[in-house]
This record gives C-alpha cells, sequence and structure tokens, in this order.
C-alpha cells in the first residue's frame, strides 16, 4: 500500500512537472477558446445591428434630402412663374403706358395756322349759309315750294332775347361740364381738339375762334337749312342731327346743343339768338380749359 502510494504520487508530481509553465492545460484552452469565439460572434452580431441601423439612417436621411430639394424646386418654379408672370405683367402695362401716351400725344399747329384755318372755314361756311338763304328768296319769290329764309329768319333783336341767350348758355355750358366729369370719351376728345387748336393762342384770340365759328355755323343750320325744311320741331331736330353729324367726335352733345339753338330760333325767329348763344359758349369753354386743364400752354 506504502508503495503504491509512493508510486502514484510520484507518477502525478512526475505529469505535473513534465506540464510547460506557459501552456495552459487543454480544459482552459478550450474554455478560452469558446469564450474568444463567443465574444467574436457577439461582437459580429453587434457590428450587422450597427450597420443595419445605420443604413436605415442613410435611407432616411436621404428621403428626406430628396424631398428638400424636390421642395426647393418646386418653390424655385414657382418663384421665377410667379417673376415671369410679374415681368408680363409689368411689360403689358408698359406697352398699356406708351400706346396710351401715344394715343394722347397730339400734334400743336402753330398761331398762325390756327387762326388762318378757321378765318378759311368760317369764310366758306358763311357763303354757304347766304347762297342758301338768297337761293330760297329767289326760290320763294318765282313761286316755288320754298320758305324764304330771310323773312323766316331775321336778324331782328329784341330785349327779350337776352334772357333766351342767357339761359341757352346757362344749359349748354352746365350739360357740357357734366359730361366732361360723367364721360371719360367725351373728356379725352375735347381735351385733345382743345389742345390742338387753343395751345398755341394768345388771350385775345380766343375771341377769334369764339365768334367766327359761332356767327358762321349758325347762318348756315339755322339761318339757311332750318327754313327750308320748315320751323316746326321736326324740322329742328333734322337740321340738329346734320349739324352733330358733321361735328366728328361730339355726335350726340353737338345734336342735343344744335337742338337747344334750333328751338331758340324757332321761338325767337332771330338768328342773332343762337349765333351769340353759340359763340359765347364757345368762349366759355375756351377760357375754363385754358385756366383749368393740365396741359402745357
Amino acid at each position: 500500500m506504502g508503495s503504491l502510494a509512493i508510486n502514484h504520487c510520484s507518477t502525478v508530481t512526475y505529469r505535473a512537472s513534465n506540464r510547460h509553465p506557459l501552456c495552459p492545460d487543454s480544459a482552459s484552452m478550450r474554455a478560452k477558446f469558446i469564450g474568444l469565439h463567443n465574444a467574436g460572434k457577439s461582437h459580429n452580431v453587434l457590428k450587422f445591428r450597427m450597420r443595419t441601423f445605420a443604413s436605415k439612417k442613410s435611407v432616411k436621411k436621404l428621403k428626406r434630402d430628396r424631398q428638400l430639394r424636390l421642395a426647393e424646386k418646386g418653390n424655385g418654379v414657382a418663384d421665377r412663374s410667379g417673376t415671369e408672370d410679374d415681368y408680363v405683367k409689368d411689360e403689358s402695362k408698359e406697352s398699356t403706358d406708351d400706346n396710351f401716351t401715344s394715343q394722347t400725344l397730339v400734334t400743336i399747329p402753330s398761331r398762325s395756322n390756327v387762326l388762318q384755318a378757321c378765318t378759311v372755314t368760317c369764310g366758306l361756311i358763311t357763303a354757304l349759309g347766304v347762297i342758301i338763304r338768297q337761293g330760297s328768296h329767289v326760290a320763294s319769290l318765282e313761286g316755288l315750294p320754298f320758305l324764304d329764309g330771310s323773312t323766316e329768319v331775321t336778324f331782328d333783336f329784341e330785349l327779350w332775347h337776352l334772357e333766351l341767350i342767357t339761359g341757352l348758355v346757362v344749359l349748354v355750358s352746365s350739360c357740357r361740364y357734366l359730361l366732361l366729369k360723367t364721360w371719360p370719351d367725351f373728356a379725352k376728345s375735347s381735351e385733345a381738339a382743345n389742345q390742338q387748336v387753343l395751345t398755341s393762342l394768345e388771350p385775345l384770340d380766343y375771341l377769334v375762334v369764339a365768334f367766327l365759328p359761332g356767327i358762321s355755323e349758325e347762318l348756315l343750320f339755322r339761318g339757311a337749312l332750318l327754313p327750308l325744311f320748315g320751323m316746326d320741331w321736326k324740322s329742328v331736330l333734322a337740321v340738329a342731327t346734320v349739324f352733330g353729324a358733321l361735328h366728328l367726335g361730339s355726335g350726340r352733345k353737338a345734336t342735343f346743343v344744335g337742338f337747344a339753338y334750333g328751338y331758340a330760333t324757332s321761338v325767337s325767329k332771330s338768328i342773332v339768338v343762337p349765333m351769340a348763344s353759340h359763340a359765347l359758349n364757345n368762349l366759355v369753354g375756351g377760357i375754363l380749359w385754358r385756366y383749368t386743364s393740365k396741359s402745357p400752354k
């Protein structure tokens, strides 16, 4: 028993002494290997999860960036389209302003040209009126069915005619003023006509361009043509219509004025009443334009 024990102890001692101090036994090595393997496996799983999270995060970021780029692009297109619309509107506005400016530009003749044209035109109208009046007089004497214009409408003047003249001046001037304030087309055409005729004139020239047309036109329309058609209201309206048609740009207004002058002529039987009323209305209109218009004079 003792020798066996000694032998066993020596065998164990010998096996223990034969182990290298730096080399662990197989069990410990196996445990360490298994631990390292498990640690590596856990590390790989962690790395895979991190990559998966990172890839998901990258996809979300790419989607968000793409949405931002699309939004910015949309805003850019909207801004650009808005800018283009504004540019087109500005261009159209400028073109409209240019057209309006070009339409409102009026050629201003010289003072001598205006006075010469007025004198020649009024002279021709007066001559035509005299010829018609004398022709109707001769035709009446010959027994033809024409009224004698020289006897139907005379140059007589009575005191009460002043009241009729005053009423006509107030009526026509007031209506003209209301039309200028309420009818843009009439105001525009009147402004253009006044600029062309009155701009280059001196103050005393207004008497010429007011009285010569007033006298000559009334001699023709109310002193010559009206007696040919008759002295009733139908003839007054017919002559007023012709009078308005020859006044281009203000036909309806001129027709109304012509009717008022014709009615006054049929009532007074005097050509002086429409002549004075017409001339004074021209003078009032010219003076008002001179001192109220913003156009250069």
